[in-house]
């Protein structure tokens, strides 16, 4: 039975709740401190993936040839698109919280909460090990993390942030049922460089939490696709 997807899933759906109604209750030092420390969190989780690296050199190329993908289909262009519908549909039934940010802003924050909650290395190998051997553990204590995470950005992104448990869901219990299939098909060293892989993209997601560098990380995710293959490639043939 499929039991951490849906908790995870809880959990941004009630933080997201949660910190929208609340709004300006929550101080604003809190609001304005916690992010930074969500990001400073992204940024250590993306370096810790990123030292199980095996081979670098599809690591990088998985990265430029994923990104440029990522660019030509324009994903971060289709995610602000749909976030703007889900936000007009959302906010005629629920007012948003007095949050002062411009669209401009609310769409940095919204993609870059996307790609946190959806494509962490917790939340992949999480739902994988799930599939694999029925335990959620991992998933549940990603679960508390993102609840924490979406109250504090739903005070100013609003309850539209709740829509991110969709995609998150989806992703997550398609590899819980994919899992059994997948595994016995990698290495060690292809989910080591699988791993790198999505820290570089978890690395980048720190900065742009913090709004020190706006990396476009939704257009990167292309790379988590084929970093496998290409680790696959590399170790058979070079």
């Amino acid at each position: 039975m499929m039991i951490g997807p849906i908790i995870n899933g809880i959990g941004v759906v009630t933080g997201s709740f949660s910190g929208a109604f609340l709004g300006d209750k929550i101080s604003e030092n809190l609001r304005s401190k916690l992010p930074m420390v969500f990001g400073c969190a992204s940024m250590g989780l993306g370096i810790a993936m990123i030292m199980r690296v095996k081979t670098l050199p599809p690591v990088i190329l998985s990265l430029l040839l994923g990104s440029i993908i990522g660019e030509l289909i324009n994903i971060e262009g289709g995610i602000k698109y749909l976030a703007g519908k889900a936000r007009k549909g959302i906010e005629k039934v629920l007012s948003p919280p007095d949050s002062g940010i411009s669209q401009d802003e609310f769409m940095e924050k919204f993609v870059a909460m996307i790609v946190l909650f959806c494509a962490s290395g917790t939340g992949v190998f999480g739902s994988m090990n799930e599939g694999m051997v029925g335990d959620p553990s991992l998933l549940i204590v990603k679960a508390f993390l993102d609840f924490f995470t979406a109250a504090i950005f739903a005070t100013t992104l609003g309850y539209t942030l709740a829509v991110a448990a969709i995609p998150q869901f989806l992703i997550q219990a398609a590899l819980f049922f994919s899992a059994a299939f997948i595994l016995p098909l990698t290495t060690p060293v292809m989910i080591a460089d699988f791993s790198a892989v999505g820290g570089l993209i978890m690395f980048a997601t720190g900065f742009r939490i913090c709004g020190i560098l706006s990396f476009p990380i939704a257009n990167m995710l292309p790379a988590l696709f084929i970093a496998m293959p290409l680790t696959a490639l590399w170790v058979q043939y070079i």
